[in-house]
């Protein structure tokens, strides 16, 4: 508890940094399409196409940057992140690193069931993903090592994947709002609720809906607030009664773009999540940073720290709770923790 203690109050400092103003090319896209690929399930697709943006030049060293369930690539360039890290002098700086943001797997413009199979689409998983990933690097732009990598949430658990897959293929990890265990407990209890509750909606017929179904709309909105933004975040907007009121009805007004086949199975993909037995293979520097508000790694299990105990050359970063704090949200405001993968990245071999 008390080297907890001394990584929450060296998190906390980071905060006091200056932050300086970002300066990066603007990204590139580009799209892969992946011959014969085969799911861990055995269904196979002719072509699986795998979206992606790229910031700097190619022959500089490689970093993968991977984004949260229903984002994208995209969702990793807001200001509170990338300008924390790509600009000159940052740890990540685009002048000196080649930076890859795919779209993974069922999101963005990355194949996935809206795009036409609907129903039919494959059942994917985070293996997958991860092999969908690999392949874009190694056939589509050529990358044979990566210098980091760093991922949110999901994205988070990808890395974990990575470093367990793939071992020799990386320098470092840095999994943000994430554990290395078994999908289990809440974190699962509550996926398989939305899940179960868009599957078992009168107008799902088996993904092959005419409309988007009812439940969906509803289910995505509570599980946001029930595991996204932090107790602070909502005892300062909803005050009252009526305020929390007020924002449920402004939520649930919001128009949202999502498709019901593409959210369902992003979520499902996490079922079978589990780098337990595999973190022995794991050879890379490892820095993972949670926040002490996150609603899906709940800090007081001690999982993180049983878990880190056992991999070699790894390190646990808790951001505390506080103003600027946002539950599972808190990692992508990156000024909480931009210190320490500043000196993370300075001290790889």
């Amino acid at each position: 508890m008390k080297k907890r203690a001394a990584l929450a109050i060296l998190c906390a400092l980071g905060v006091c940094a200056t932050v300086l103003a970002a300066n990066y090319p603007e990204p590139q896209q580009g799209d892969f399409v992946l011959k014969d690929f085969t799911f861990h399930t055995g269904e196979k697709m002719p072509e699986l196409r795998v979206h992606y943006r790229t910031i700097g030049d190619p022959a500089n060293p490689a970093v993968l940057i991977l984004h949260g369930t229903t984002g994208n690539g995209g969702s990793m360039l807001v200001p509170r992140f990338a300008e924390q890290f790509f600009g000159p002098g940052q740890a990540l700086d685009a002048g000196k690193y080649f930076i890859i943001l795919p779209d993974a797997i069922g999101t963005g413009q990355t194949s996935k069931p809206s795009d036409g199979l609907r129903g039919a689409f494959p059942l994917y998983n985070y293996d997958d993903m991860v092999l969908a990933q690999y392949r874009l690097l190694t056939e589509g732009l050529g990358v044979k090592h990566l210098r980091v990598i760093v991922g949110n949430s999901m994205g988070g658990m990808h890395a974990w994947v990575w470093a367990t897959n793939y071992p020799d293929f990386m320098d470092a990890i840095v999994p943000l709002a994430s554990q290395p265990t078994a999908m289990a407990s809440r974190n699962w209890i509550m996926r398989r609720m939305i899940i179960d509750a868009v599957r078992n909606d009168p107008a799902w017929k088996d993904g092959f809906y005419d409309e988007q179904p009812e439940h969906f709309r509803m289910v995505n909105v509570w599980y946001g607030i029930a595991t996204n933004g932090g107790s602070l975040y909502y005892n300062d907007k909803a005050p009252t009664r009526e305020a929390a009121d007020a924002l449920l009805a402004d939520r649930m007004a919001k128009q949202t773009t999502m498709d019901a086949n593409d959210f369902v199975l992003q979520w499902d993909a996490s079922r079978d999540y589990d780098p337990v037995p595999k973190l022995d293979r794991i050879k890379c520097r490892v820095l993972a940073i949670n926040s002490a508000d996150d609603e899906r790694c709940p800090v007081e299990s001690d999982l993180m720290e049983k878990t880190i105990a056992r991999i070699p050359n790894a390190s646990y970063c808790i951001v505390p709770g506080g103003p600027d704090t946002a539950g599972h949200g808190t990692v992508m405001n990156a000024a909480l923790w931009r210190q320490q993968l500043e000196t993370f990245m300075q001290c790889l071999p």
